[in-house]
């Protein structure tokens, strides 16, 4: 596969250059509109990016061009409860019709890999645990 740096669609005018950054971002904010999808897991370059200010729109998102098709690898953290296959079916549905209405490219691929699971704080389920250990020392 050749990663390659511009996606050109070319007609009788000439062509146009789409970044691979901003089919990043069109993939990611498709993935957020998906119930079920915590966020975008990045890896350490985009974790850095945040601790230091910056929000990364592209982060847990890889676009590699092959001939004239391309994939997408998405990299997410799902909610807990969530349905993983459902989340994943949907999520790659949503990202391949944004990217292919918007850029005018040909999605081949979509692959989709869990990296974690949100775990909402329960603060009631906090309350009962603290409740439990002070009926203990009784």
């Amino acid at each position: 596969m050749e990663n390659t740096t511009n996606n050109e669609i070319f007609d009788n005018n000439g062509n146009v250059n789409i970044s691979d950054e901003v089919i990043s971002v069109i993939a990611s904010i498709a993935a957020a509109e998906i119930k079920g999808v915590a966020g975008m897991a990045g890896g350490a370059i985009g974790g850095f990016a945040e601790l230091i200010g910056k929000k990364n729109p592209s982060k847990g998102v890889k676009v590699v061009k092959e001939e004239d098709k391309l994939t997408i690898d998405l990299s997410i953290i799902v909610e807990y409860g969530a349905k993983i296959p459902d989340v994943a079916w949907e999520l790659q549905d949503k990202v391949k019709n944004e990217v292919e209405s918007m850029t005018g490219l040909s999605v081949e691929t979509i692959n989709v890999s869990v990296d974690g699971v949100n775990v909402p704080a329960n603060e009631e389920l906090a309350k009962e645990d603290v409740k439990a250990e002070d009926n203990t020392e009784e």
